[in-house]
């Protein structure tokens, strides 16, 4: 079952896509998993070639509650986003936190962020300021989001974003407080702060947003005292995973490892029994 629903946070509407676990997958007396995806720049969570769907609805088969929504100014929330910026996001990705932890369904102890480029780099810097969250899913991440965004919006537009209060890409309005909040956050120097479990997922052919920052991640979550890091690097997949192979290599990468997981709760539990 899926249910569409809307999230508010500061006076934006936030509209979201709530999947419910599927009933031969869940245990209907036990709390389920719950998975909050985040798009990236200028994206929506429908994602490119319904990629964000397909992926809720394999997770949800898998006994997973899946929230993903449009941040401010995407898809069909309001705002404008090129107003708001990367802390805006952060909140917003909070904000539906608050409102899947808030269902008695939902299981505290197994809440995971999924983030897909620039929303990868929200979805760690979220998940270091809340603690609520401790697997953590970063798909073809942003490494740098200023010199990553600039070089995806060009030079051009930055400057004229700066001389001239906004530019256009893409048809969205971007003003330069949406490119100074980008210069505030450093996500390989945040990594180090998450105590949780993390999955990097990357393609060999992103000629977007590098297949090395996977790797550079993975050596960062490796210094940690807390957590596991793993990594899936897909062989000729692009920065959106846009053929049918690459898709369905990434979801089924992403649902084993949070099924191995399940496992490990699962043994735990028994254990401490």
């Amino acid at each position: 079952m899926e249910k569409q629903l809307i999230l508010r946070h500061e006076g934006l509407e936030l509209t979201a896509t709530l999947h419910y676990p599927a009933a031969s997958a869940a245990d209907e007396r036990e709390r389920q998993p719950i998975v909050v995806i985040c798009h990236g720049f200028i994206g929506s969570r429908i994602g490119v070639d319904r990629l964000f769907v397909k992926t809720a609805r394999a997770l949800a088969a898998q006994g997973s509650f899946v929230l993903r929504f449009d941040y401010g100014g995407c898809g069909e929330s309001s705002g404008s986003y090129g107003a708001l910026g990367f802390d805006s996001m952060i909140g917003q990705t909070r904000a539906a936190l608050d409102y899947v932890l808030a269902m008695d369904c939902v299981d505290p102890q197994r809440v995971t962020l999924l983030g897909h480029s620039l929303g990868g780099a929200v979805a760690l810097h979220a998940a270091v300021k809340d603690k609520r969250v401790n697997r953590l899913i970063l798909w073809s991440a942003v490494g740098y989001p200023f010199n990553d965004i600039v070089r995806l919006v060009g030079r051009s537009g930055y400057d004229e974003a700066v001389l001239k209060g906004s530019t256009d890409h893409a048809g969205y309005t971007l003003e330069p407080k949406f490119f100074d909040s980008l210069q505030q956050h450093q996500p390989f120097q945040a990594a180090v702060r998450f105590g949780g479990d993390v999955l990097l997922v990357h393609g060999t052919s992103d000629d977007v947003i590098p297949a090395d920052y996977s790797f550079l991640y993975q050596k960062v979550f490796w210094t940690r005292g807390d957590g596991l890091c793993d990594k899936e690097i897909l062989f000729q997949a692009d920065h959106t995973y846009s053929t049918r192979a690459h898709q369905e290599e990434a979801i089924r990468v992403t649902v084993d490892w949070l099924a191995k997981l399940e496992k490990r709760h699962e043994q735990w539990l028994d254990w401490s029994i």
